[in-house]
């Protein structure tokens, strides 16, 4: 069984270097001995947690299916032709031609024709445990994980609140009253910090709705306006604290808190308090070392005195931070640091890393709420696909870039007898979201012939590609698709222009077609050398994609603007994709959700579309039928 990446990642990153990090009365001890004693002391309980769950898993599938279910006998009414998947009330025969046996489930029916999927305590256990074990194994300090990026949590900044503002940036008690309010009756919930970091670290799911509140400076406002009402909504907030303005009245940044005040908060679980520098200057990225280092050891040596706790995070003064002023915040001991940004609004999971988290002003409290979103689930355990999400919307911008997607459920091509618009092929289909798929010879207007080989459910059938273009594919993406699996492997001329070389790389493969280009590979966005001589890559106009994200779920989209392939496959990457190809774009890119299209124009009419079906394992093995399939 293949280790996941996180975990391979966690062993060859600390442990080889783990013996770098001893004292040095240990340096008469081999190295060998001292590495095997390091790693066994600080991972091997990780370890022996994850064979344990492996070991649980393998049990688990080499067991019996057992159904609850009465046995069905031969002869019976229910084992009927009439009453078979196909011809189900569930499955109608206008939708679907053919069922496969179900690799990934065993289902049976009862007298009212409802599906049964098989489950067991011992796999909710696994899946249960999966986010637990994950949240140990965190991707390498400062880094986000993948899956963490495709969340949307607002950090919301505060400063000062006070009856009368003064600057147009302050609250009043009553505006910060309506804004909790606007949180409450819009679903929201406000999280910790804590939270917040290790889902940035783990990709562990946050509540449907998440919302951090911070408040910087320390102001009076704070101890009699703010924490009397984070008390009474049972709200968690930060509060970001420079020590040279505790206890100095109206001397410096006009009102602050008493020590008192201060230490009374810290001892609230609902807050958190951070170092905020200590003296909070314009811009530490122009101090010197020597002034860089005091600011953030000396703030957190005085705080952690004062207050008698530990300060695990730091918030940059007016945000202004580099490389160096991340460096010096790392090793004064902070696990993460807060910045902003006055020209774009971000939110947390598209942050740089965890020493330079975005937050937003509060002035965009409302319009950033209806867009508050925790993150999908973690894949199974000891899977990379999950394809058991709901299907949804995503419009988002990343790197000025503007990404409409849709993400979730189960994967499928069809492949229509002629050209169409998106929406006129998926239209009476189980499909709720579909992209144009592969490229297509444009030789007839009405041509359903595709450049490359093309394996369908909706067809049934293997159609290689024609000699004289195959060999112009090679190293291009051949997308494999079955049940519960999808890979993305280089084209072989030779061995992938037939049934049997596809069904080598994959034996229950369903689906097969050949894509224009890696928009990113494993995590990481393709550079420019990598399209070759791919024509248009590097202009600008519309572009369709396919991949899968972090959390395991297929993803369809479309740029919502004009880009070249380079800067979207880094956009994408930002996005959370861990694989992403780029499909037939220009003129001919269109994504269509429940039915509609999603472009602003009306696209050129394709043969090909890549879709995502509903979660439901009644549908993974079955043929997708569409209505202009059927037409000839």
């Amino acid at each position: 069984m293949k280790l996941p990446q996180w975990v391979r990642r966690l062993v060859f990153q600390n442990w080889y270097s783990a013996p770098d990090r001893l004292p040095l009365s240990h340096k008469r001890v081999s190295r060998q001995s001292i590495w095997r004693q390091y790693a066994w002391r600080q991972y091997g309980w990780r370890v022996a947690l994850f064979a344990a769950i492996v070991l649980l898993q393998v049990t688990w599938a080499r067991m019996p299916v057992r159904s609850t279910e009465l046995p069905i006998e031969l002869n019976s009414p229910m084992n009927s032709p009439m009453n078979s998947p196909v011809n189900s009330p569930v499955n109608s025969p206008a939708e679907f031609r053919t069922c496969r046996p179900n690799t990934q489930f065993t289902t049976v029916r009862s007298s009212d024709q409802v599906p049964l999927a098989q489950t067991s305590n011992l796999g909710e256990l696994l899946s249960n445990l999966s986010p637990a074990l994950a949240a140990q194994f965190p991707a390498p300090f400062p880094q986000i994980n993948g899956i963490a990026r495709l969340a949307r949590v607002p950090v919301i900044m505060y400063h000062d609140i006070l009856p009368e503002k003064e600057v147009f940036f302050d609250v009043t008690p009553s505006e910060f009253t309506a804004a909790l309010e606007l949180i409450r009756t819009n679903g929201l919930m406000p999280i910790s910090l804590d939270q917040l970091t290790q889902h940035l670290a783990t990709g562990v799911q946050l509540p449907e709705k998440p919302i951090l509140l911070t408040f910087d400076d320390g102001y009076k406002g704070h101890y009699e306006s703010v924490y009397p009402l984070i008390k009474q909504y049972g709200y968690p907030a930060l509060f970001a604290i420079y020590p040279e303005k505790v206890g100095t009245g109206s001397d410096i940044g006009r009102s602050s808190l008493t020590w008192e005040q201060l230490r009374e908060m810290a001892a609230d679980p609902l807050v958190t308090i951070a170092s905020h520098s200590f003296t909070h200057p314009l811009d530490m990225t122009q101090l010197p070392d020597d002034r860089l280092r005091y600011e953030v050891a000396e703030s957190k040596r005085v705080l952690e005195t004062n207050l008698g706790m530990t300060l695990k995070y730091f918030v940059y003064p007016s945000g202004k931070n580099d490389e160096r002023v991340q460096h010096w915040v790392q090793m004064a001991g902070y696990r993460a640091a807060l910045t902003m940004n006055d020209e774009v609004d971000k939110f947390a999971g598209e942050s740089e890393n965890l020493l330079s988290i975005d937050r937003i002003g509060q002035s965009s409290l409302a319009e950033v709420i209806q867009s508050a979103y925790g993150g999908a689930p973690l894949p199974p355990f000891g899977n990379s696909l999950n394809l058991g999400t709901d299907v949804k919307l995503d419009r988002r911008t990343v790197n000025k870039v503007p990404l409409i997607m849709a993400s979730g459920g189960r994967p499928t091509t069809i492949h229509a007898k002629s050209r169409y618009q998106v929406p006129e092929i998926i239209a009476n289909t189980p499909a709720v979201a579909a992209v144009d798929g592969g490229f297509f010879s444009l030789e007839n207007l009405d041509s359903n012939v595709m450049v490359g080989p093309v394996l369908s459910q909706s067809t049934q059938e293997f159609i290689p590609s024609v000699r004289q273009e195959v060999g112009l594919l090679v190293g291009r993406p051949l997308i494999l698709i079955s049940p519960d699996k999808v890979l993305f492997v280089p084209f072989d001329s030779v061995k992938h222009n037939s049934l049997a070389g596809v069904q080598a790389e994959m034996p229950q493969v369903t689906d097969a077609f050949v894509g224009a280009a890696w928009l990113v590979k494993d995590g990481q966005p393709q550079p420019t050398e990598s399209f070759g001589k791919l024509y248009g890559f590097d202009a600008s106009r519309d572009r369709a994609y396919w991949g899968i994200n972090y959390a395991g779920q297929p993803v369809v989209g479309v740029s919502g603007d004009y880009v070249d392939s380079v800067t979207l496959g880094k956009a994408l990457s930002q996005a959370g994709l861990r694989d992403a190809v780029m499909l037939d774009s220009g003129a001919s890119a269109s994504l269509a959700y429940e039915g509609k299209s999603m472009m602003s124009y009306e696209p050129r009419p394709v043969p090909h579309v890549v879709a995502l079906l509903p979660p439901n394992p009644t549908l993974a093995a079955c043929a997708i039928v569409s209505e202009k399939q059927d037409q000839e």
